[in-house]
């Protein structure tokens, strides 16, 4: 997991590499089992209880879904429910509006991995990139990189598509991976939209190869699955996970 330095100005002239994503969709889904290795089983409601968050951690031991995401609140009760289970627990960070200081996101993110926390979903600073200050964009997310990736976490930046237009799309995926980014996301959830095929293709394209993209946002059913891993998702986050998988065939 290499992190760049930080640029001026972000090229849009790449090497992206390759990603064959026909490929990775007839793997993901040969099989439930298969199926769940992609999913990040997901509960970020803000009135969720302990309850709840330890009944999403046992579904994730029984299904073998990729990790759990929860909200920071919630990270070391995921932790203590899933050491020595080898599903990892994820937490966000900057969520929902991605209008934090880098300050708060650094400790933020050093916070939940002390705790355990192994994978971060980061709001990519939304307002900055709409005002075209895209140094200042990928400073912050090469900030949270550095920190992930000095421990052993991944970086999740989260476009939040719904909210941008197609040059702005383009533009937030280039930054967040030459800033460090381990994989690009649609959605946080709590936008005007959702992931779609079309946008997950787009982001795919700009990245290629180098960086996984995760579709998040509204993904309910294996239809909506089997579409976004076509376009080119590797990662999918879904609070539908269950439903999901037993479509496949789970019990």
């Amino acid at each position: 997991m290499t992190v760049t330095t930080p640029i001026q100005e972000v090229d849009l002239e790449f090497d992206n590499g390759s990603f064959d994503s026909a490929a990775f969709a007839a793997e993901a889904l040969a099989s439930w089992q298969a199926l769940a290795g992609v999913i990040d089983h997901t509960l970020l409601r803000p009135e969720a209880t302990r309850e709840q968050v330890e009944n999403l951690c046992d579904e994730a031991i029984r299904y073998r879904f990729a990790c759990t995401m929860v909200n920071p609140v919630w990270a070391s009760t995921a932790v203590s429910v899933l050491t020595g289970t080898g599903i990892q627990v994820g937490a966000v960070i900057g969520f929902p509006l991605g209008a934090s200081l880098t300050s708060t996101l650094r400790h933020e993110a050093t916070a939940l991995i002390r705790l355990g926390v192994r994978e971060l979903d980061m709001v990519i600073p939304i307002g900055p990139l709409k005002s075209g200050n895209y140094a200042a964009v990928q400073s912050t997310i090469h900030t949270v990189a550095k920190v992930a990736h000095g421990h052993g976490a991944l970086l999740k930046v989260i476009l939040e598509t719904a909210l941008l237009n197609v040059a702005e799309k383009l533009r937030a995926s280039e930054i967040a991976v030459q800033a460090g980014a381990d994989f690009i996301k649609t959605s946080t959830g709590f936008a005007s939209g959702g992931a779609t095929a079309a946008d997950v293709a787009l982001m795919r394209g700009v990245v290629g190869g180098r960086c996984g993209v995760k579709a998040s946002g509204g993904i309910r059913t294996l239809t909506d699955v089997k579409a976004l891993l076509e376009a080119g998702a590797n990662r999918i986050g879904a609070s539908a996970s269950v439903a999901i998988v037993r479509e496949l065939g789970a019990k």
